[in-house]
C-alpha cells in the first residue's frame, strides 16, 4: 500500500476519540453515585435510633470521619493515578486519614480489649464485618474498576491498590451504621483482614480488572 492510500485509508475510517473528563470531575461522579446508593441503603435498613448515639461520640466519630475520609482520598488518588501524567506521589494521599482511622479505632481497642464478650461469643458478630465489608466491596469495586480502565493506566498497581483501598474504606464506612457494638481487637483485626484481602486480591487481578490488552509492563 502506498502511503498516500494510507493516510487516505485512515483519514476516512478513523474514529474520533473520546475524551475523558478530568480524573477529579470523574472521581466525585463516582462518589455521589455511591453516596446516593449507601444513603438509601442506609435509611431502609440501618436501625438508625440505635446507632446513632454511638456515632455521635467523640472518638466513633473521629473514626467515621477518618473511615470516610480514606474512602474519598483513595479513590481520587486512584482515578488521578490512571492518568500518565500524574504524579505517583498521589498514592500517599489516602494514608494521613487511613492512620487516623487506624489510632481511633485503636483507642476503642485499649478500652474494650480483645472482645465484649458477649453472647455470640469471643468472636461476638465480628466476622459479619468481615463478610460485610469484602462482600459489598464486590459491586463497589466493579463500578469503580470500570470508570478506571476507561482511562488505560500504564502503571496499574498503584490504580487497582489504592483504588480497592478507597472501595474496601467506603464498605467500611457503611458499615458503621449497621455496627452498634464498639470496636475490639478481634473487631479491628477482622476489619483489617477484610481491608487486606479486598486490595490484595484487586492488586492480584489488575491486569484483567483494569485492561487485559495493555500488556505485561504493569
Amino acid at each position: 500500500m502506498q502511503t498516500n492510500q494510507l493516510i487516505d485509508r485512515l483519514s476516512t475510517q478513523l474514529e474520533p476519540v473520546r475524551v475523558l473528563r478530568p480524573p477529579l470531575l470523574r472521581a466525585l461522579a463516582w462518589l455521589i453515585c455511591v453516596g446516593l446508593i449507601g444513603t438509601a441503603v442506609v435509611w431502609r435498613y440501618a436501625q438508625l435510633p440505635a446507632v446513632l448515639p454511638r456515632l455521635t461520640l467523640p472518638r466513633v466519630a473521629v473514626e467515621s470521619f477518618a473511615t470516610a475520609l480514606t474512602a474519598v482520598t483513595a479513590v481520587i488518588a486512584a482515578f488521578e493515578l490512571s492518568v500518565p501524567d500524574r504524579s505517583p506521589r498521589w498514592a500517599w494521599l489516602p494514608l494521613p486519614p487511613f492512620a487516623l482511622w487506624l489510632a481511633a479505632s485503636g483507642l476503642g481497642c485499649l478500652r474494650n480489649g480483645w472482645s465484649l464478650h458477649e453472647p455470640a461469643g469471643f468472636m461476638g458478630h465480628s466476622p459479619h464485618c468481615f463478610a460485610f465489608i469484602t462482600g459489598a466491596s464486590v459491586p463497589l469495586a466493579i463500578g469503580l474498576f470500570w470508570m478506571l480502565r476507561r482511562a488505560r493506566p500504564i502503571h496499574a498497581l498503584p490504580v487497582a491498590a489504592v483504588g480497592t483501598l478507597g472501595v474496601a474504606a467506603t464498605a467500611a464506612f457503611v458499615l458503621q451504621f449497621f455496627h452498634p457494638f464498639d470496636v475490639t481487637v478481634i473487631d479491628l483485626a477482622l476489619h483489617l483482614a477484610a481491608i487486606g484481602l479486598v486490595v490484595l486480591a484487586g492488586s492480584l487481578w489488575r491486569r484483567s480488572l483494569l485492561d487485559p490488552s495493555l500488556g505485561e509492563s504493569r
